[in-house]
């Protein structure tokens, strides 16, 4: 059974949330429909992040990373290997791809892969600009009492 939220109320109170909204309407319509292979997200930080992946059988040349426009995305192929031997295969070796959606200034800073596991490491890089920043308090100088302006006119005899 499938759920579906109106997000509708949100729009009337908030500004500029429009990417927040579409990515949670993309998030519930298109679910994953495979969650091979399995792997675990963990806070590392502040503002780092760990993506681990098994990829038990792959190979560094048979994996893919890429990151383009907030989305990070994992490619799995093994290269054709001939069946020869084989009395049982359990280790999946099918391809796979995995779509992560990334918030801003989020970045990749490196990938390891290690005992069937591939570790992403992400970290958040808030611009300087976009960071809080104290705005003193200036109290303008006293105002001094300015003498009356004298209208000039002629004396009353």
């Amino acid at each position: 059974m499938a759920t579906s939220y109106d997000y509708a109320p949100l729009f009337r109170s908030s500004i500029g949330f429009d990417r927040v909204f579409n990515l949670l309407e993309n998030a519930q319509r298109a679910r994953s429909i495979s969650d091979w292979p399995p792997y675990d997200i963990v806070k590392t930080g502040d503002d780092s992040y760990r993506i681990s992946i098994a990829v038990a059988g792959f190979a560094q040349d048979d994996l893919d990373i890429t990151f383009q426009s907030n989305l990070l995305t994992v490619t799995g192929k093994k290269q054709e290997a001939s069946d020869d031997g084989y009395l049982h295969r359990g280790i999946a070796g099918r391809p796979f791809e995995h779509r992560f959606e990334l918030a801003d200034h989020v970045r990749v800073n490196g990938a390891d892969l290690s005992s069937g596991l591939l570790s992403i490491d992400l970290v958040r890089e808030i611009p300087e600009a976009l960071k809080p920043r104290k705005i003193s308090i200036q109290s303008a100088p006293a105002l001094t009492p300015a003498a009356p302006a004298q209208i000039e006119a002629q004396k009353a005899a």
